[in-house]
């Protein structure tokens, strides 16, 4: 329990955290955009393709897809699951604690099957085999008000690599209609 005293300093301290947290991912998506790091399998316009394919396939399924761009070594997409509090089941698991349980996966399924599948995919166009994605994904809750900015951010990952002009040049981005109307 935090006593009223303690609050602004609290605040503070999770305000530095927050800031430290956004710095640290800018600093590694501007390593990520400069292209010189890592694999670029998906400079490759078929491998490219699978893992934009794999994206929109699990939209309207598992997740209405907002937007995503394909980079040479990295991936951003901007989803929002179906899984949700008035769609969960609660059931007794088999220890007596509870499980909830929905039609619709999480947000970890989501990922392991859109990791998986294309992995496969794709190394198979590259006729290749092991590890295709990190193990890990950065994932953020998009904070209330940066919905449009992150949309945008997201579509101009090719702009800001010097790729293309205007996001809409770049074969491997998307951005859902109502939303593209907007931009």
């Amino acid at each position: 329990m935090v006593r009223d005293d303690e609050a602004p300093e609290l605040k503070k301290w999770l305000e530095r955290i927050e800031k430290f947290k956004r710095d640290w991912f800018l600093k590694f998506e501007e390593i990520l955009h400069q292209a010189n790091y890592g694999p670029m399998w998906m400079r490759d316009e078929r491998v490219a393709e699978i893992v934009a394919e794999s994206l929109r396939r699990l939209d309207a399924k598992s997740y209405r897809l907002d937007a995503y761009s394909v980079m040479s070594n990295h991936v951003h997409a901007v989803f929002k699951p179906f899984v949700s509090e008035t769609n969960l089941e609660e059931i007794k698991g088999k220890d007596g604690y509870p499980l909830f349980i929905s039609d619709y996966p999480g947000l970890s399924k989501i990922m392991h099957s859109l990791k998986g599948r294309s992995a496969r995919e794709c190394n198979l166009v590259l006729a290749r085999s092991g590890g295709f994605w990190e193990h890990e994904s950065f994932d953020h809750v998009i904070r209330p008000g940066k919905f449009d900015a992150t949309i945008k951010y997201v579509l101009n990952n090719p702009v800001k690599a010097g790729l293309v002009k205007r996001w809409r040049e770049w074969p491997w981005n998307y951005c859902r209609k109502e939303l593209s109307d907007k931009l």
